[in-house]
């Protein structure tokens, strides 16, 4: 005798991406219940037919179109009948963990080396057809979980997947030392290329991750260009540095000179003299420590100079001159010729007036 079966409805989790009813008699008048995001897919003599998406229904003739063409089933009564009912579920499955077996070998495209890593991380999958599914990968069995689904998967996965990292890797326009700042766009890249092998077994690629690769750390060639890599950006940076550092020592130096110049100038400006002023002092001493003329041409001081402090120069050389007055006379011509010359010559500076020059000319003759 039938089993007759009331209610239909899945009785799995969320990680099961296929469920079975363990029920396979069904009455016409049962009634058959499907959740969000799944479907119920009627299965007759290993047949895939009638397809229900989400609501609640009762089973009937209107309702099972393609059950009624292969099974002779009454228009009245309560009569049962024999089919399989397979709920799918759509909801998007997460965190499944994916990763190569062995390492992926090809050519670094910067450096050119040959290289072997390996790479893991997670994806994202949903049913996006469920007669396909059920056809190609769960057949006669109970469930398809999500561990089941990777199992099944791992094999295909492998063989498409390692290619494909190869291939991304070598063509990549960044370096494997720049690989931690280029995820998103190797995951990208990877997604893509794998949408079309699941779909052909029914199911949807929602997303695609890498989060980890696996460097050969401590292989020598490998090693030998991470250092040229970490070079070549340390040294520039640290030519950058030493530039600005540069720029600041002169910019400090010429701050301080600005500074001890507005101070030496607010000096001057409170003991009332100016830096012209102050350099005729220093001429004017060193005119009245010199003895002969050479000395004193040799300073190399522009004659426009002393003319401001004529009246400051002309005073003390007068002085120095004076305090020739009461020595012994010039022991020779030459002596003499050398302090008239001297005499001259701070005339032509204009630190002497005509009047001055006379003066001293007179008591320089008068010393002899």
């Amino acid at each position: 005798m039938f089993k007759l079966a009331d209610v239909i409805k899945y009785e799995g989790d969320n990680s099961t991406f296929v469920w079975k009813h363990h029920c396979e008699d069904f009455n016409t008048t049962s009634q058959l219940i499907v959740h969000e995001s799944q479907e119920a897919v009627f299965f007759a003599n290993g047949q895939a037919l009638d397809l229900f998406e989400t609501g609640r229904y009762t089973l009937t003739t209107q309702n099972i179109p393609l059950i009624r063409n292969v099974i002779n089933i009454p228009t009245g009564g309560k009569t049962p009948f024999h089919c399989e009912v397979y709920f799918v579920n759509k909801t998007h499955q997460m965190a499944i963990k994916w990763g190569t077996d062995s390492q992926v070998q090809y050519m670094e495209p910067k450096y050119h080396f040959p290289l072997q890593i390996g790479l893991s991380g997670e994806m994202i999958l949903s049913v996006d057809d469920s007669r396909k599914l059920l056809v190609y990968i769960v057949g006669t069995e109970q469930k398809l979980t999500q561990t089941a689904l990777v199992q099944k998967f791992r094999a295909l996965l492998m063989s498409k997947i390692k290619p494909y990292i190869g291939k991304t890797m070598q063509e990549a326009s960044y370096s494997i030392f720049e690989t931690d700042s280029h995820m998103d766009e190797l995951s990208s890249d990877l997604h893509r290329m794998l949408i079309p092998d699941f779909k052909a077994y029914g199911l949807k690629l929602e997303n695609f991750f890498v989060t980890n690769i696996a460097k050969p750390d401590g292989e020598p060639a490998y090693e030998k260009f991470k250092d040229l890599h970490i070079r070549q950006y340390s040294d520039v940076a640290e030519a950058q540095l030493k530039q600005q550092v540069s720029v600041i020592d002169e910019e400090t130096e010429k701050k301080r000179r600005i500074i001890e110049a507005e101070g030496i100038a607010e000096k001057r400006k409170i003991e009332g003299y100016s830096y012209a002023q102050e350099r005729g002092f220093d001429v004017a001493e060193k005119v009245a420590d010199n003895e002969g003329v050479g000395n004193f041409s040799s300073l190399g001081i522009g004659l426009g100079m002393m003319g401001g402090v004529a009246g400051t120069v002309g005073g003390m050389t007068g002085e120095a001159i004076k305090n020739t007055e009461g020595q012994k006379s010039p022991d020779s011509m030459e002596e003499f010729k050398q302090k008239l010359e001297k005499l001259m010559l701070m005339k032509e500076m204009g630190a002497l007036s005509d009047e001055e020059f006379n003066e001293q000319k007179k008591r320089l003759l008068e010393s002899i």
